[in-house]
């Protein structure tokens, strides 16, 4: 069960994986809430059998930092003790005082030489502890605290063609997230000062502004990844549900050299057990909570 908080309280999703057919929606749920303590978790926890699951928490944007370096040359018993280094300057807090964690960019397997980066994730060692803490005192212990980019890597995933490239971009109270993936990773993660309700709660003139904007961010980040991976061809930009998603897709259509496209969660999920996702106003609410579920072990560096 995948879970994270929202400005309404919490935000469930829980998905099953089907062989040789889409992913399952077997469960999803916002459950109102001002705040939460272990109590009234606990009490979240026995209304929605929490306990016959295995757990994961998405921290929101605010709560953490996705940082690019060059891969340290080192053991991999050492490396997050090289990345904790290389990124102490870049924070605004002490190092010391950080969680870190590090995933992979995946280099040109046939330029060995080129240079090698990854990567590194971090929060506030107390934010996760106190976290860990809610979860532990409402006796539903965290299997794994995930990330936003990765639940959005998952659901692309589902959308990649072999042996290219998938942008995507999604919306939600948070602002906007841009990835890219290739042969199942994540290469290029942005985020963009644009939220769902400004695009909603905006007139003509400033939508379109709005609509300049993230094109202005795309067109930049798409020009960086072009120079960085050179070896990766992006067959198009995937916008996600949203209301306004047709009106956004002829804009950025005719401002990109990438094809774009547009896709509801229809087309990547089974929705027969939840028929009410099936309408695209409540759909970007569920979408990374979904991605999350959709999380598979991998292994660790």
């Amino acid at each position: 069960m995948a879970m994270k908080f929202t400005a309404d309280g919490v935000c469930l999703a829980h998905v099953r994986r089907v062989a040789d057919n889409k992913p399952q929606v077997s469960f999803c749920a916002v459950k109102q809430a001002t705040s939460f303590d272990g109590h009234a978790l606990e009490k979240l926890g026995k209304e929605t059998h929490l306990s016959r699951y295995r757990r994961t928490f998405s921290l929101n944007s605010d709560e953490y930092q996705m940082l690019v370096v060059e891969a340290p040359n080192v053991q991999a018993t050492e490396l997050k003790t090289a990345v904790r280094w290389q990124i102490k300057d870049m924070l605004d807090y002490n190092v010391d005082d950080a969680v870190i964690d590090v995933l992979d960019i995946p280099p040109d397997k046939s330029a060995p030489g080129r240079n090698h980066f990854m990567y590194v994730v971090a929060a506030r060692n107390q934010l996760v502890k106190d976290r860990i803490a809610l979860f532990e005192e409402a006796k539903l212990p965290l299997e794994v605290v995930d990330l936003p980019e990765l639940a959005q890597r998952n659901i692309a995933v589902l959308l990649e063609p072999p042996g290219r490239g998938l942008a995507m971009l999604s919306f939600n109270a948070d602002g906007g997230l841009l990835t890219v993936n290739y042969a199942g990773e994540l290469y290029l993660a942005r985020r963009i000062e644009v939220s769902l309700a400004q695009l909603a709660e905006a007139d003509e003139q400033q939508r379109t502004a709005l609509h300049d904007r993230i094109t202005l961010e795309l067109q930049r980040s798409l020009d960086h990844f072009d120079r960085q991976f050179n070896f990766i061809s992006i067959v198009k930009l995937m916008l996600a549900p949203m209301p306004g998603q047709a009106e956004l897709k002829a804009y950025l259509a005719s401002n990109l050299y990438v094809p774009v496209d547009t896709f509801e969660l229809g087309d990547v999920f089974d929705l027969a057990k939840v028929p009410e996702l099936k309408q695209i106003e409540k759909q970007p609410l569920y979408f990374l909570t979904l991605g999350a579920a959709l999380r598979q072990e991998e292994k660790s560096l």
